[in-house]
């Protein structure tokens, strides 16, 4: 691990805490505003189903330590989800609170103050089940629901491996969440703690088709964290230049340290979390000016109105109703990007096109779902490149194949990769215990 690259000060310093983390004091005062409920609203709101009043009594009164086992035992990426969940559409969405029209309880923020504190004191966490069993699990992809996956059946005393192509593990959390959400170096000190509990994990292990037919051949079970792949092309003309640059690698540069200098102007093609995630890093980074593009309306974007305004707060600027035809190069660097209005039916407006200078395109609209990895494995259904699970188990119509995440459930939060595998750990653990009964 690049540690002089994760933990860069100057990086630190333009992407300071979103949502800065609470002391002592406001901690106490925060978790002592709860009203303890006992039906628990926000806890049905979260998809790991964090006992919510639990953990934030715990708080009030002075366990710290018991706090964040109780956040752990339901979800063991805690720490980073305290920094990444939209709360505002989950847990603090559901606070009773609202019905007092008074300020919801900052749960995302007091589950942070629980998780450092825990992570700080280097704390442990007690394993399900002290027995050692022969079950041996493939987790493929180092991301949330790999990681939840191979955690779960280690805590329950089993031998699950990570395989993670790139040097380091975390997927999006360590390489895809805007900085100012989420520091890489927060990700992989969960990683080393998932680590600690028995999991082993081999970085640098690109799995292609061959391989993963081996692997199946060598483990009991084989879970499918394969997340969603590389950016969708734009598919116009100018688009392989020189200064084109997708958002999932942009924010990747800068969050490990490979290069993390933005253009004067930029244009950011899409208007989705990454997208804005992308267009507030290029801003923080020095840009002069950032534009994004979008061939829809404000109300039809796919990033959370939070989002939206946290983007308008950078002073990003929004254009709508416009989709970009080519992008201009000159001198094997981009000039421009020429655009045309579209209708409410994306048609084209006849005589409607302009450009737009800049000297860097960030594309975000989505990324491609490619399953070749599965062409050896028979079984296991997909739709549009999403594929098919029991939703209570997590298993494929392959029944040694078991899949959670993003090419699941289509691209949601880390929350949800999280609960998808601890549910197929679960899911397999029972499979296997039937076997030998």
């Amino acid at each position: 691990m690049n540690t002089t690259a994760i933990d860069n000060p100057e990086i630190e310093r333009r992407f300071p805490d979103l949502h800065p983390a609470f002391n002592h004091q406001e901690a106490l005062v925060e978790a002592n505003r709860c009203l303890y409920c006992f039906d628990a609203p926000c806890a049905g709101a979260c998809p790991t189903h964090i006992d919510v009043p639990r953990f934030i009594k715990k708080i009030a009164s002075g366990n710290l330590h018991g706090s964040a086992i109780t956040i752990l035992d339901a979800n063991i990426l805690g720490a980073s989800c305290s920094r990444v969940c939209p709360v505002e559409v989950l847990c603090e969405g559901a606070c009773v609170m609202h019905r007092y029209n008074r300020s919801p309880i900052e749960i995302g923020r007091l589950q942070r103050f629980a998780m450092e504190d825990f992570h700080t004191r280097h704390g442990s966490l007690p394993p399900v089940s002290t027995a050692v069993r022969p079950l041996k699990v493939a987790c493929i992809g180092g991301g949330p629901a790999s990681l939840a996956c191979a955690a779960e059946l280690a805590r329950r005393g089993h031998k699950p491996v990570v395989f993670e192509a790139r040097p380091l593990a975390g997927g999006l959390n360590t390489y895809g969440v805007a900085e100012y959400k989420l520091r890489a170096r927060v990700s992989l000190e969960e990683v080393d703690f998932i680590r600690g509990l028995g999991v082993e994990i081999r970085s640098g292990e690109a799995i292609d088709a061959v391989r993963l037919a081996q692997i199946a051949g060598d483990y009991d079970a084989v879970f499918l964290g394969l997340g969603l792949g590389h950016m969708e092309p734009l598919g116009i003309p100018g688009e392989d230049a020189q200064g084109v640059i997708d958002a999932l690698h942009f924010i990747a540069d800068y969050k490990t340290g490979e290069n993390w200098h933005s253009g004067k102007r930029v244009v950011v093609i899409g208007a989705g979390n990454t997208a804005i995630d992308a267009a507030n890093a290029a801003r923080r980074l020095g840009a002069e000016e950032v534009i994004m593009l979008y061939r829809r309306t404000d109300q039809q974007m796919s990033a959370f109105s939070f989002e939206y305004e946290h983007a308008k707060h950078e002073r990003v600027e929004f254009r709508w109703m416009a989709r970009p035809i080519r992008i201009l190069v000159e001198n094997d660097a981009v000039a421009g990007v020429e655009c045309v209005r579209v209708t409410p039916s994306l048609a084209t407006v006849p005589g409607s096109e302009y450009t737009i200078p800049c000297d860097l395109v960030i594309p975000a609209i989505g990324q491609n779902r490619s399953l070749d990895i599965l062409s050896r494995i028979s079984g296991i259904d997909s739709e549009r490149g999403i594929l098919k699970v029991d939703r209570v188990t997590g298993r494929t119509g392959n029944p040694k194949f078991y899949a959670g995440g993003d090419i699941v459930n289509g691209g949601r939060e880390v929350v949800d990769a999280v609960a998808d595998g601890k549910r197929a750990a679960l899911g397999i653990i029972a499979a296997w215990e039937a076997s030998r009964a």
